[in-house]
């Protein structure tokens, strides 16, 4: 895997402001957020934008000046488009601060479920498989990193909860088991490009505001219990969807490698979700019960940027046509 990508292509002028800046070497002043970014908050064009901003605080890309990570005018526009996505992410959920009430809804293994995973096992074909894994490692290329920058925004049990649950991420200890790791080897054993980022072209706007909400969360300390309420909120609903992906994938006879990335998964987040649920929101709410609000937020947008990830790609995939934006 290389370090870093390429910068993407524009989609609008908002996502070309951005990537023409980045890529000469001299500064300039950056345009006023337009009025119309609002209409469009999940759009292509802002959340391509975004998501170039929050990549400079991961790996970069090739050929862009580090200094850039902190340019001032930069971040004044990166916080402008971050107000417009936290005002739709507020709009679409419903609030309220009973942590339990919020969790109930994902403790509970439907019956008869309709989501993605379930698609995936029941009828997935493998060209809807190699689909899903190029959309979603735009995610797993750094699976665990958003959620490291909450660790020094903790104190006592939650920190050394949420560093138990990280380290089972990074591999405990091991290169090569690192979850990030675990998924590039996915997609090699898929026949599929296992670079950084590879794929991000390929991936819509749906695919990019999950990530873009966790960088959000991620990089202010105000949104730490937002971000503690998400990666409680993946924990909990990852074990029982790797389980379903691994039947997928059974079925299909894939590549061990395919698989290993979901049976371990499996084994890992059965574990990780007691943790985080009882020893990070927990001890949360024990020492600062006032962030209630704020870990049902994350908790609700996580529900949101999933739920329309998975109507894009279902409705593409029922009408018979591609989830990408560029064919493989």
């Amino acid at each position: 895997m290389t370090l870093s990508a390429a910068l993407p292509a524009a989609r609008g002028p908002l996502s070309a402001a951005v990537i023409e800046a980045l890529g000469r070497d001299e500064r300039g002043d950056f345009p006023e957020l337009p009025e119309t970014a609002a209409a469009d908050p999940f759009g292509e064009d802002l959340q391509l934008a975004l998501h170039v901003c929050y990549e400079l605080h991961y790996q970069g890309f090739t050929g862009v000046d580090p200094d850039w990570e902190w340019d001032p005018d930069l971040l004044r526009l990166r916080a402008a488009m971050e107000r417009v996505f936290l005002a739709a992410l507020r709009a679409h959920t419903p609030g309220g601060d009973d942590v339990e009430e919020a969790l109930a809804p994902l403790l509970v293994e439907p019956v008869n479920g309709t989501g993605l995973s379930h698609f995936l096992a029941a009828e997935g074909t493998w060209d809807h498989v190699r689909e899903y894994f190029v959309l979603r490692s735009i995610y797993h290329h750094k699976e665990a990193d958003p959620h490291a920058w909450v660790i020094p925004r903790l104190r006592g049990k939650p920190k050394a909860a949420l560093v138990a649950v990280e380290f089972d991420e990074y591999g405990g200890g091991r290169a090569d088991q690192v979850h990030a790791q675990l998924y590039a080897d996915l997609l090699d054993g898929a026949g599929l490009n296992s670079q950084y980022l590879h794929y991000l072209e390929h991936a819509p706007a749906c695919m990019l505001a999950v990530v873009n909400m966790m960088s959000l969360f991620g990089l202010h300390r105000r949104f730490r219990a937002a971000l503690a309420g998400h990666f409680a909120a993946a924990e909990i609903t990852t074990a029982p969807s790797a389980q379903r992906l691994e039947k997928a994938l059974r079925r299909l006879d894939a590549d061990e490698r395919c698989r290993y990335f979901y049976t371990e998964h499996i084994e890992a987040d059965a574990v990780h979700e007691q943790v985080m649920r009882r020893d990070v929101l927990g001890g949360l709410l024990a020492t600062e019960p006032e962030l209630a609000g704020d870990i049902v937020f994350g908790i609700q947008a996580t529900d949101l940027v999933e739920q329309r990830f998975a109507d894009h790609v279902l409705g593409a995939w029922q009408e018979g046509r591609s989830a990408l934006r560029k064919p493989l």
